[in-house]
C-alpha cells in the first residue's frame, strides 16, 4: 500500500516537474540571485586589491600608513586604465557621500605621476586623510556586507562596531515603508467599505442584474493599469470632472487639490484594486444559502444579530482574502504613485525603481526589495496563521 502511494506520488511529481523547473529558471534563481546582491558586493574588493592585501594588518585605528596609501594609489591607476575607476567612485560615494568626486579628482592627478610623486598626489587631497574615509574602505573590501541592509533601515555601523540609527537628515527609508504601509492599508479599508455592499448586493440580486453588475466590475481588467492611471489624471485634475462635481453638488466651496494628493492617490488606487477585494468575498457570499439568514430570523434572532453571528463568520475567509489581496498589491504599487502622487507621497517601489534606472545601485534596489519581500511574508505568515490556508477562498 505504501509502495503504492509513493509510486502515486513521484508520478504526480514528474508531471508537475516541467512546470517547476520553468518557475525556478525563469522566477525563482533570478530573484534569488537579485536579492543576493542586497549582502554581496565585490566592487571595491575587485577594484582595490592591492589596498585590501594591504590593510589586512590594520587594527582601523587613525591612519593607515605610506604603504595602504602608495597601494591606493596602485589600485586607482590601474583601475583607470581598465575603466572600472567610475565603478569605484560610484561604490564608494554609496557608502560616503561625497566620495565620487574625490576618487575621479585623484585619479585625475595620478595620470602622470608614479612612485614618490603618486604618494605626494594622494597626500595632496584631504579625502584620503580624513577619519572616516578608511574604515569606510576597509570595510568595502569585504564582498559579503550587511552596509544596504543596515542602510534600508536607516541604520549604519558606528565606529565602536555597534550598530547605530543614522542622523535624522539622512534617514528616509523607514519613512517612505511606513507611508507604503499605511497607503495600502487605507486603500484596502477603502474597497473593503466599497466592495462589501457591492458583492452583497450582486450575490443576492437576481441573475440578470447579477451578470451585469459582474461585467460592470470586470470591465476595468479590460484596460491597462497605466489607461486607468493616466484616466485619473484627467478627473483629478483642478478643473476636472471631480471637483466640477464637488462644486456642483456644493460638497466644496472651492476647487481641490487632488492631483499630486496623498488622497488622490488613494481614490485612484481604491478604483483600480476595488475588484481584487470584491471577486473574493462575492465567490464566498454566493455558497451561502439564504434559508440560512431566513431560519435565524424565524427563531428569533434580530437581522444585525443573524448577519453577525450567521452570516459574518462564514464570509470572514473572502474578507480576509480579498483584503491580503489588495494589500500585498499595494506594497508594489510604481504607476499609479508616479503619475498621481506628489513628491511626498511616493511608496518603496519608486525608490527601488529610481536605484535600478537612475542611480543604477542595485545592490541598495536588492536591499530595498528585500525588506519589502520579508515585510510580506511577515504579513501572509500572519494571515495564514490567523486564517489558515485551508480555509482561503478566492475565487
Amino acid at each position: 500500500m505504501r509502495r503504492a502511494e509513493f509510486g502515486d506520488r513521484m508520478r504526480s511529481l514528474l508531471l508537475a516537474a516541467p512546470l517547476l523547473v520553468l518557475l525556478a529558471l525563469s522566477f525563482g534563481i533570478p530573484i534569488v540571485l537579485l536579492l543576493s546582491r542586497a549582502v554581496y558586493d565585490p566592487t571595491i574588493a575587485d577594484a582595490l586589491p592591492k589596498t585590501t592585501a594591504a590593510l589586512a594588518g590594520w587594527n582601523g585605528q587613525g591612519l593607515p600608513g605610506d604603504d595602504a596609501l602608495s597601494a591606493l594609489a596602485a589600485d586607482l591607476k590601474d583601475d583607470q586604465a581598465k575603466g572600472t575607476a567610475y565603478e569605484l567612485a560610484k561604490s564608494l560615494n554609496a557608502r560616503l557621500p561625497g566620495a565620487r568626486s574625490q576618487v575621479l579628482k585623484t585619479v585625475r592627478k595620478l595620470e602622470s605621476a608614479d612612485g614618490q610623486a603618486a604618494l605626494d598626489a594622494m597626500k595632496s587631497v584631504p579625502f584620503w586623510s580624513a577619519p572616516s574615509t578608511w574604515p569606510t574602505i576597509q570595510s568595502g573590501t569585504r564582498s559579503l556586507t550587511s552596509f544596504y541592509l543596515l542602510s534600508a533601515l536607516d541604520l549604519r555601523w558606528n565606529a565602536d562596531g555597534g550598530i547605530e540609527r543614522v542622523p535624522p537628515e539622512q534617514a528616509i527609508f523607514i519613512q517612505v515603508f511606513l507611508r507604503t504601509f499605511f497607503v495600502a492599508a487605507a486603500v484596502t479599508l477603502a474597497t473593503l467599505i466599497l466592495g462589501f455592499p457591492l458583492a452583497y448586493l450582486i450575490a443576492n440580486a437576481p441573475k440578470g442584474l447579477a451578470a451585469i453588475l459582474i461585467v460592470a466590475v470586470l470591465l476595468p481588467f479590460w484596460t491597462s493599469i497605466l489607461v486607468r492611471t493616466a484616466a485619473w489624471t484627467v478627473l483629478l485634475q483642478k478643473f476636472g470632472l471631480v471637483n466640477d462635481f464637488l462644486l456642483f453638488v456644493g460638497i466644496a466651496g472651492d476647487r481641490l487639490d487632488l492631483m499630486y494628493s496623498r488622497i488622490g492617490l488613494i481614490i485612484a488606487m481604491t478604483h483600480i484594486q476595488l475588484p481584487f477585494t470584491l471577486l473574493p468575498i462575492y465567490s464566498v457570499m454566493r455558497t451561502i444559502p439564504p434559508s440560512q439568514m431566513k431560519a435565524a430570523y424565524s427563531l428569533g434572532a434580530r437581522p444585525f444579530t443573524a448577519f453577525r453571528r450567521i452570516y459574518i463568520p462564514q464570509v470572514f475567509p473572502g474578507v480576509m482574502a480579498g483584503c491580503m489581496l489588495t494589500f500585498i498589491l499595494c506594497l508594489g504599487y510604481y504607476i499609479t504613485p508616479a503619475l498621481i502622487g506628489g513628491a511626498s507621497d511616493q511608496l518603496i517601489s519608486n525608490f527601488i525603481a529610481n536605484y535600478v534606472n537612475v542611480e543604477l545601485n542595485w545592490e541598495m534596489a536588492a536591499a530595498l526589495s528585500f525588506i519589502l519581500l520579508v515585510f510580506t511574508l511577515a504579513l501572509f505568515g500572519i494571515f495564514a496563521r490567523v486564517l489558515g490556508l485551508d480555509r482561503l477562498k478566492l475565487v
